[in-house]
C-alpha cells in the first residue's frame, strides 16, 4: 500500500537545525501512552536504550529477548520498535547488544510483510516523513529532475511513476506530444488521460518502466539543462519507490566502520558540552583524510539515499563533487563527511559544503555549511530517531570541523531553525538549546527578552517560556563567536538577503530590471576597475566574475584600490571556480578591505566600513 506525497520534497535553501532532545523539559511535548502489554514493553525498551551501567544492559538484553518473541499488531508499535532498535544500533552498549539489535533489524521486512497482510489499512503510517524508509515499505514523492534521474538509474526495478490521484493532466498533455508522434490527435481531448497507460506502454517499447522511458526522452531534448529540469518539474510527477529489503532502507543502511564505540556510561548531555572548549584556537584538530573520487561517490550515493527515503533533497547532495569528499574522525564512533560542489553548481559568493554524519556506521544526520569570510551558517539536522543521543556534542564537533577546514569562527543560526514559521522548533524549545550552548540574539530587543526569560526561569519554580515568547525569541538570528574571534559584533547586522536586495535595487535603478543588461554592465565596470581582460578565462571563471561583479559594482571606490588589493580580488574570483572552495575561502579571509565592504553592504549599508580587521587565530 502506498501513500502519496504531492508536495515536492523539501529542498533546503538555508540550513535547518533541529536538535531538540536537550531542550528544557518544560518546553517539550509529552504524549500519553496506553497501558497495554506491548506498550509497556516498548516503554521499558525506550527507558533502557540510554546507557545506565551493567544492570541496565542486563535488563535491556532480557527486554530485547522478549520483544524478539512478540508480534506487534499495529503499525505504530512496530514503527516504535524499529526506531528503538535503530537507536541501539547507533548507540550500542555492548558487542552482544549490538548484534542483538542488528539481528532484530534484519527481521523487519518479514514483520512488515506480516502486518501488511493482517492490517493493510494501518499501513499508511509507515509513509510519514518522520519514519519513512523502513524495510518492506514503499512511498511516492515528487522529486526534482536530477534526483528522479539518479533514483531511476540506481534503483531501476524499484522505481516508477505513481499515477493514482495524478492531477496535472493538462500539463502532461502539453508536454508528451514532444515525445510521442501524432499525440496532438488525442492530447487535447477530454478523455486523453483515460488512454494514458495504453499510449505510454506502446511508446516505451522495451524500456523497463514509464519513468525510465520518460527520463530518457527529457535527456534527449536539445535545450539547456536548466530548461530540461524546469520542464520535467512542471509535470509534478510522483516517483513510486518500492524499498523492499534493500540497503537503501533506514533499516539496513550502514557504512562499514573500523572500530565500534560502545556506550558503557551515560551519554554526553548538553551540560557536558562547551563550545568555547571545542572551538578554542589551540584545540587539537580532528583527524581528516581525503577520499578517492570512487569512495567519495559511494558516500554521496549513500547521502542521496539517506535524504530521498526521508522525502528530502538538498543541493549539495544532488550535485556533490566526489573529488572533494573528506572524512573526519570526530570520536565516540562519529564520522563526519564533508564535501563541496563542482564549479558550475556553486553559489555566487557563499562557499557551499554538504555534510553527512554517521554514528557507528549508521547515518544519523546531515548539515549544510554556507561560508563567507569567517562567518558560516552551519545548519545541522539530526534525524528524529537519534535526537535523544549526544546531539549537542555532535553539533559541537560539526562546528569544530567547520572552524578547522573552512576557517569559520562566527556561527550564525537562521530564525527558522529557532522556530520562526516552524512550530516544531517552538514545541521543542529549540531557542534554548542554542542559548545554553552560548549563542546570543543579535537584535537588542530580543537580547532583553532573553534576559527577562532567563531571570524568570531561574527564580520561578515550574516556570516555562510561553509559546508566544518563544515565537518572539525565534524572530531574529543568533550568533556564536569562537573565543579567538577578535572583533565581536561586527557580523551582527549582516544578512545575505541585504546583499541580494542591494544588487536588486541597483539593477532596477540602472537597468530597469533587465538582469542580463545589469550583469553585462557590472562585468564591464568591474573589469575596467580591476584592469583585467577575462576573454580567455575558463567559462566557470567567467561565470564567477559575472556573479562577483554584481557585488563589486556596489563598491564606490574600487578603482582606487591598490594594485595589490585588486590583484588579490582577481585571485579570489578565479579561486571561486577552482577545484575546491577551500582555497577560495583562504584567499577571502586575507582580503580585509573586501571583507569590510561586503559586511557594510550586508548590514544594509551601515557600519563596518571603519572596523578593524578581524580574523580567527590559526
Amino acid at each position: 500500500m502506498t501513500a502519496r506525497v504531492r508536495e515536492r520534497p523539501r529542498v533546503l535553501s538555508s540550513p535547518h537545525l533541529f536538535l531538540y532532545a536537550d531542550a528544557p523539559e518544560s518546553n517539550r511535548v509529552s504524549k500519553s501512552v496506553p497501558h497495554t502489554s506491548p506498550e509497556k514493553l516498548l516503554e521499558r525498551l525506550d527507558e533502557l536504550k540510554r546507557p545506565g551501567g551493567t544492570r541496565t544492559r542486563a535488563r535491556l538484553q532480557r527486554a530485547l529477548a522478549e520483544a524478539a518473541r512478540r508480534d506487534f499488531k499495529d503499525a505504530a508499535s512496530l514503527i516504535r520498535f524499529h526506531e528503538i532498535l535503530l537507536f541501539l544500533r547507533a548507540y550500542p552498549q555492548s558487542p552482544s547488544l549490538l548484534r542483538h539489535a542488528e539481528k532484530l533489524l534484519s527481521s523487519f521486512k518479514r514483520r512488515v510483510d506480516k502486518l501488511r497482510d493482517e492490517d493493510a489499512a494501518d499501513f499508511f503510517k509507515f509513509t510519514e516523513p518522520e519514519v519513512s524508509g523502513i524495510a518492506g515499505t514503499s512511498f511516492s514523492a515528487v522529486f526534482g529532475y536530477d534526483i528522479a534521474r539518479w533514483l531511476a538509474a540506481r534503483h531501476p526495478s524499484r522505481t516508477g511513476i505513481e499515477w493514482e490521484g495524478y492531477e496535472d493532466k493538462g500539463q502532461l498533455a502539453a508536454v508528451l506530444p514532444r515525445f510521442i508522434p501524432l499525440l496532438e490527435e488525442e492530447a487535447y481531448v477530454e478523455n486523453f488521460f483515460t488512454h494514458r497507460e495504453e499510449l505510454l506502454r506502446a511508446a516505451k517499447g522495451d524500456e523497463r518502466s514509464e519513468l525510465a522511458w520518460l527520463l530518457r526522452r527529457f535527456e534527449s531534448l536539445k535545450i539547456p539543462d536548466a530548461d530540461v529540469a524546469a520542464l520535467y518539474d512542471s509535470l509534478h510527477l510522483a516517483v513510486l519507490w518500492q524499498l523492499g529489503d534493500s540497503a537503501a532502507t533506514r533499516t539496513r543502511m550502514r557504512r562499514r566502520v573500523r572500530e565500534f564505540f560502545y556506550h558503557d556510561a551515560p551519554l554526553l548531555a548538553r551540560r557536558d558540552v562547551s563550545l568555547a572548549r571545542e572551538l578554542t584556537y589551540d584545540a587539537p584538530p580532528l583527524p581528516v583524510e581525503r577520499l578517492s573520487p570512487a569512495d567519495g561517490e559511494k558516500i554521496l550515493d549513500m547521502g542521496r539515499e539517506t535524504m530521498a527515503v526521508r522525502y528530502r533533497e538538498l543541493h549539495g547532495f544532488t550535485y556533490g563533487d566526489p573529488r572533494t569528499v573528506r572524512r573526519a574522525d570526530a570520536g565516540r564512533g562519529v564520522e563526519i563527511f564533508i564535501w563541496g560542489v563542482p564549479p558550475r553548481r556553486r553559489l555566487p559568493t557563499l562557499a557551499y559544503h554538504g555534510v553527512l554524519i554517521f554514528k557507528n556506521g549508521v547515518p544519523c544526520g546531515y548539515a549544510e555549511a554556507l561560508t563567507l569570510f569567517e562567518r558560516v551558517e552551519a545548519g545541522l539536522n539530526l534525524f528524529y530517531t537519534f535526537r535523544e543521543g549526544e546531539s549537542a556534542w555532535i553539533y559541537a564537533r560539526v562546528l569544530r570541523l567547520c572552524k578547522q577546514l573552512l576557517g569559520a569562527c562566527v556561527f550564525s543560526i537562521d530564525p527558522y531553525q529557532l522556530g520562526s514559521l516552524n512550530e516544531e522548533g517552538i514545541a521543542s524549545g529549540a531557542f534554548w538549546f542554542y542559548r545554553k550552548l552560548g549563542f546570543r540574539p543579535v537584535v537588542p530587543r530580543l537580547a532583553r527578552l532573553t534576559a527577562r526569560e532567563e531571570q524568570r526561569l531561574s527564580t520561578r519554580t515550574g516556570y516555562r517560556t510561553t509559546a508566544r515568547a518563544l515565537r518572539e525569541l525565534a524572530s531574529g538570528h543568533v550568533l556564536y563567536e569562537a573565543p579567538d574571534s577578535q572583533q565581536p559584533g561586527v557580523w551582527d547586522a549582516f544578512r545575505i538577503r541585504n546583499l541580494v536586495a542591494a544588487v536588486a535595487r541597483r539593477t532596477a535603478r540602472l537597468s530597469g530590471g533587465d538582469t542580463e543588461r545589469a550583469r553585462r554592465a557590472a562585468v564591464e565596470k568591474v573589469s575596467d576597475a580591476l584592469g583585467i581582460n577575462a576573454e580567455h578565462w575558463k567559462s566557470d571563471e567567467q561565470r564567477a566574475l559575472e556573479n562577483f561583479s554584481l557585488l563589486l559594482a556596489l563598491v564606490p571606490d574600487l578603482s582606487r584600490w591598490t594594485v595589490e588589493e585588486k590583484a588579490a580580488v582577481v585571485r579570489i574570483i578565479r579561486a571561486k571556480a577552482g577545484a575546491d572552495e577551500l582555497s577560495y575561502l583562504r584567499l577571502l579571509r586575507k582580503h580585509q578591505r573586501l571583507r569590510r565592504e561586503i559586511i557594510k553592504i550586508g548590514a544594509g549599508g551601515a557600519g563596518g566600513s571603519n572596523s578593524k580587521a578581524s580574523r580567527c587565530r590559526r
